[in-house]
């Protein structure tokens, strides 16, 4: 298993990207976080910690794709960079200001979360020029899931760390300065600075025009549901069981399982279509949320949440790989932006929908939530099996993904995007 990664870190610029890549998005990574505890430091409320941290979520969430086809028209160095440096100057305004003056602190996050860099996009535009074969592309989206996990455990440590060290303010600083040189480091590497999009017929829909990706995103809304309801779930479990100490058991059990999901899926080459694949995935996802309903004790629920998290990576390493198929020619780091976005909406709705549930219901019922979101999102792949059976095209097939340039195609299928 360990051999397989290895041979992708090794890979010229591989691991230059992936690090520089994690680096320049923990600012997003943690944020939530991050605001939440500058602003209740500075004397603000719950209520406007959690406005602020909404807003910088939403202004994020319409940043990505439209900075993803931006870099898709004008190349990365000319959109990443410029984009991260006016992000961490709005987080830089927000920790002058603080929330004493609400129109700025407002405008500052939300400046801060439309100009968050496309960097996830970015590199799973780059992993086939710089890898080559398909099978190590695969792998490296599988590592790309995990690194993911771990950085979204890392980070928030990190900003209570700076906290504890020297202040909200100063995390808030540090974090957005390392956020810029993470950039930077992508931005000047050799990969970064030749890679073209593939010539784009012009549409104002862009990414979306494409049928298979819209039915993709619409399965991914309900896995970030699913997702955003747990977080709220696990609290209301810990108050239940009169232990804030649970909840950071339980997700450390969510994120221990999905590590352990994603370096198990990455470690193997899988034949046959990745829909097909996705459809399996999904329904086992939906599967491991549905046990949490029961909210047995303290023990059973961490191995429960363990179980919950073990398909998640590979659910979202194996979509990277559909959306490069379904994406239109010329649009690859728009999709995947689109991708993230949709998952970030889905979660969000999930912590809202999931606080009324507890309040319905109780506890029982906010799990409930999760279960469902992961039900309907297999719902959306089944119904929509023959708009993604066909990546993108009906006629015409390039082989290999449009930044593939030794044209690798997986066993099993032919990939490629409209002509």
């Amino acid at each position: 298993m360990a051999a397989g990664y290895l041979d992708i870190l090794r890979a010229r610029h591989a691991a230059r990207l992936l690090a520089g890549t994690l680096v320049g998005r923990l600012p997003n990574g943690t944020a939530p976080v991050a605001i939440v505890l500058f602003t209740r430091a500075e004397g603000g409320s719950y209520a406007l910690a959690g406005a602020l941290a909404a807003v910088y979520g939403l202004a994020t969430a319409v940043g990505q794709p439209l900075l993803g086809r931006a870099v898709d028209l004008y190349g990365q160095p000319r959109v990443q960079f410029p984009a991260a440096v006016v992000s961490a100057l709005g987080m830089a305004l927000l920790a002058l200001v603080g929330p004493g003056s609400l129109p700025l602190a407002y405008g500052a996050v939300a400046v801060a979360g439309v100009f968050t860099p496309p960097l996830e996009g970015g590199l799973r535009a780059l992993w086939p020029s710089v890898l080559g074969g398909e099978e190590r592309v695969h792998r490296a989206y599988a590592m790309d899931a995990v690194a993911q996990e771990v950085m979204f455990t890392v980070g928030p440590l990190l900003v209570t760390v700076l906290v504890s060290l020297w202040s909200p303010a100063a995390a808030l600083l540090v974090i957005n300065a390392l956020g810029v040189l993470g950039a930077l480091s992508v931005v000047l590497s050799e990969p970064s600075r030749t890679w073209r999009s593939a010539p784009r017929e012009a549409h104002w829909l862009g990414a979306l025009r494409s049928p298979g990706l819209l039915a993709l995103l619409g399965s991914f809304f309900f896995v970030g549901l699913a997702l955003g309801s747990i977080t709220v779930a696990g609290v209301a479990y810990a108050d239940d069981h009169g232990r804030e100490s649970v909840y950071g058991w339980l997700m450390a059990a969510l994120g221990l399982g999905a590590l352990i999901g994603g370096a198990v899926y990455g470690a193997r080459q899988w034949a046959g279509a990745p829909e097909r694949r996705l459809r399996v995935i999904v329904a086992l996802l939906a599967l491991g949320y549905l046990p949490l309903m029961v909210t047995p004790g303290v023990v059973a629920m961490t191995a429960l949440a363990a179980v919950a998290g073990v398909f998640l990576a590979p659910a979202i390493a194996c979509s990277f790989i559909v959306v490069d198929r379904h994406a239109p020619r010329g649009t690859v780091t728009e999709a995947f932006s689109w991708l993230v976005t949709t998952f970030g909406v889905g979660a969000a709705a999930g912590t809202a929908v999931a606080g009324p549930a507890v309040e319905l219901g109780g506890t029982s019922w906010s799990f409930a939530v999760a279960g469902a979101g992961g039900v309907a999102a297999l719902l959306v792949l089944l119904a929509t099996g023959r708009v993604l059976a066909v990546p993108g095209r009906t006629a015409v097939s390039a082989r290999g993904s449009e930044n593939d340039r030794n044209g690798a195609v997986e066993p099993g299928f032919s990939s490629g995007h409209q002509a």
